[in-house]
């Protein structure tokens, strides 16, 4: 099943994506749900953010290949940060470089989005709580990330979490292949078996930590390649089985 909010007649809209057609629904799929009858070409709609968040739980070196490539050793325990919100931007929205930054990277991950509440949970358990995946882009000033020693100012500027385009809960996280392409040439590539900590075993560290709420996600951490995006670029994430989050760069 493959999920999406989208814009129609300036309000944002719930639905099921079923061929090249949405399925208006009446509430949200974080919820009951039932279709309105109305249906909308795919191509028609505005795409927003398939979810909306409290949070965006985030991983660092959650890659082998990433960790080699920073020369980081791999960590004992799942690296934990977070975006707010207000960093969130949709499918086709624009990725705004902020003027205290000189370098603002790309980082191509895979998302989970949380059905229902998760707090004390087991790995087996967790993942029953999954209502499906999408691609992020974790933009980060990567130049304040060195200068703060800390990475909240270098990952929490507004429109530095596109995610989308939809949600879909047909995929085997664990075995996905994820790219990156920076106006059409491929700068990240890998393969989600690469992970350091599993999806069940970080979605039951996190509930450990703090409770997540329907609607929240989590990003899996970045592969290798990661580098610097510049104004009027375009760029793409691909995950296996999912689709494609394309953004211009401004």
């Amino acid at each position: 099943m493959k999920l999406a909010r989208f814009e129609t007649g300036g309000q944002a809209k719930f639905g099921r994506i079923e061929g090249e057609e949405l399925i208006e629904l009446d509430g949200s799929y974080f919820g009951s749900a039932s279709p309105t009858g109305r249906r909308f070409a795919l191509g028609a709609v505005r795409l927003l953010c398939p979810t909306v968040p409290t949070k965006v739980v985030c991983l660092g070196l959650n890659y082998r290949d990433h960790a080699k490539e920073m020369g980081k050793p791999l960590p004992q325990d799942p690296c934990l940060f977070m975006k707010p919100e207000t960093a969130v931007i949709g499918p086709e929205e624009m990725i705004r470089c902020p003027e205290m930054s000189r370098q603002v990277d790309y980082e191509a991950e895979l998302a989970i989005v949380i059905g229902r509440t998760l707090r004390q949970a087991s790995p087996e358990d967790a993942m029953k709580a999954v209502l499906g995946y999408t691609c992020l882009n974790d933009v980060t000033a990567r130049d304040l990330q060195a200068k703060d020693g800390q990475w909240t100012r270098a990952k929490s500027f507004d429109t530095f979490c596109p995610i989308g385009p939809w949600i879909t809960d047909e995929v085997e996280p664990d075995h996905l292949d994820i790219e990156l392409r920076l106006n059409g040439k491929v700068r990240q590539h890998s393969n989600t078996t690469q992970f350091v900590f599993r999806t069940a075993e970080m979605l039951s560290f996190i509930s450990r930590v703090m409770t997540l709420r329907p609607g929240d996600v989590v990003a899996t951490g970045t592969p290798s390649g990661i580098g610097p995006m510049q104004p009027g670029d375009v760029v793409e994430v691909m995950v296996q089985g999912i689709g494609t989050l394309r953004n211009k760069v401004a």
